[in-house]
């Protein structure tokens, strides 16, 4: 059949009569198998409606207001801990050393049995690398690195915070200001949660490292140090978990509850230079491609050129999860990929910046440089593009796809920093059940899914030394507290402060 390049109704050397039964007996025949095909479809459907996500808990088993009891005294610590003006910076005269050295003088007040109990030693000069020591008979088996990190970025006192953006204040059910989600939120609930598991008694039987770092907003190597450290003490991580994924709300259209999206990956992060040059001169008589003008064009080519999309298996396992709990349409789609993964690959690009982000690879152009006065040619024009790099690409296919794209010697390419997309971590092993187990009792209405990380976390560090990582931040947050992020009026809510203790609670407690 290879060989034919006509339609089926056209054959060659056929008579006309003859044809027509034939015809209709093959259109006959294509009609049943596509009512099959469909059927085959609704049962798929239907039967992933009737069941329930693997892992899932009944929320009638839990009571309302999960973690209510660790809520307000987390939001308390928070509150101070917000205070604290963690800002570093690659200039090193810009850091408030002084802040940094406080912030750690005040978890050793709020949190007294982690360090009366707890190793702790200092990593870069105020990163912090805690040992739990199991006490089971094979305590250094199963090691699990739990992560954060207390440095946040700047606050631009021009903008119009509701409350001043490092006052930790407390109104409407949040505790607001710099750090509350990224990620002072997420360091508060783990130390709360050991703090009061030791209050209690309880001692893991593996060792549990607490890694907390001082520059991830910077990119900076304390993560990598204390990744070495272990590396070096022979420690091969069972699991990490560090920030990333969040219990999200309003993310998945037809999907009526939380969404508990633990990012198995992340993608690559890359800052491309582009630099044009010209002659320069006065502003009177302008070149008609100076140097502002050409970067311009190659800025507007990448824009109207984005990456081609796909769809990686966690995220197909992702739409096929968020179906599971969704009406019957979209049950339809998603469980029925092998038909519709290229028409769902293309509606993620439409839905919305969130969905399009998650199946290819970004350009954002964030810094842009031309003249130093008004009334000057610029002789040199540059601008950074920042490139968050999917799974599946390099570096170095990114760079050669811009250049293809740009399509304009003149203009160069330089890389600034860069680094590929991470290893994808199971989502049918042990460690990620534990996870969903976890989610299930601090989160019990939501539904369990993996999806790719947008972002860079400190996290890609240890994939070298464990092959399960994984970046989820149990917090609840909707559209607008998902907006917040690096933005003006950054705040958490209190009470899932309270469900955050409870997963990492749950968590150390069901690992034994």
């Amino acid at each position: 059949m290879g060989e034919l390049t006509v339609p089926w109704h056209r054959l060659p050397d056929m008579p006309l009569g003859p044809a027509k039964p034939i015809n209709r007996a093959l259109a006959a025949a294509l009609a049943v198998g596509a009512a099959g095909a469909a059927a085959v479809m609704g049962a798929r459907a239907y039967r992933a409606g009737a069941g329930t996500q693997a892992g899932a808990v009944d929320a009638a088993a839990h009571p309302a207001g999960v973690g209510a009891e660790h809520a307000q005294p987390a939001a308390d610590r928070l509150s101070e801990l917000i205070g604290y003006r963690t800002v570093f910076s690659q200039a090193r005269d810009r850091i408030e050393l002084d802040q940094f050295t406080e912030f750690v003088d005040a978890l050793a007040r709020l949190y007294p049995a982690v360090h009366q109990t707890l190793e702790r030693k200092f990593v870069n000069g105020h990163a912090l690398l805690f040992k739990w020591a199991g006490t089971g008979p094979d305590a250094e088996a199963r090691p699990i690195v739990l992560m954060a990190h207390y440095d946040v970025v700047p606050v631009d006192t021009r903008d119009n915070w509701t409350h001043p953006g490092f006052s930790g204040h407390q109104e409407g059910g949040y505790v607001w200001g710099r750090g509350a989600l990224d990620d002072k939120g997420a360091l508060v609930v783990i130390m709360s949660a050991v703090e009061s598991l030791l209050k209690e008694g309880f001692s893991p039987a593996h060792d549990v490292y607490l890694s907390f770092g001082n520059n991830e907003e910077t990119a900076g190597d304390s993560a990598a140090t204390a990744a070495g450290l272990l590396a070096g003490n022979g420690v091969r991580p069972w699991m990490v978990l560090d920030e990333g994924g969040a219990v999200a709300l309003e993310a998945f259209p037809g999907l009526d509850v939380p969404a508990a999206v633990i990012g198995v990956a992340e993608k690559g992060g890359l800052d491309l230079e582009l630099l044009t040059h010209s002659a320069g001169g006065h502003a009177s008589t302008p070149p008609r491609m100076g140097a502002t003008a050409r970067l311009a064009q190659a800025i507007v080519a990448l824009e109207e050129t984005p990456f081609p999309a796909s769809m990686p298996e966690a995220i197909v396992e992702m739409t096929r999860r968020i179906g599971m709990n969704s009406g019957f349409g979209l049950r339809l789609v998603t469980e029925n990929m092998w038909a519709f993964k290229g028409l769902l690959t293309h509606v993620f690009g439409v839905l919305g910046d969130e969905t399009r982000a998650l199946t290819r690879t970004t350009v954002a152009v964030t810094m842009l440089e031309g003249s130093k006065a008004s009334n000057v040619l610029a002789s040199t024009a540059r601008a950074n593009a920042n490139i968050r790099i999917a799974v599946g690409e390099s570096v170095e296919s990114v760079v050669e796809r811009v250049r293809d794209i740009i399509d304009d010697p003149l203009v160069q390419l330089r890389v600034r920093s860069g680094h590929g997309p991470s290893p994808v971590s199971s989502f049918g092993n042990e460690q990620f059940a534990s996870l969903s187990r976890a989610v299930a009792a601090s989160y019990p209405e939501a539904v369990v899914t993996p999806y790719i990380q947008t972002g860079a976390t400190d996290s890609r560090h240890f994939t070298a030394i464990c092959p399960a990582v994984y970046r989820f931040s149990p917090l609840l947050m909707d559209v607008s507290d998902r907006g917040s992020l690096h933005a003006v009026n950054e705040r958490v809510r209190i009470s899932s402060l309270g469900s955050g203790v409870v997963f990492y609670r749950e968590l150390l407690l069901g690992l034994g």
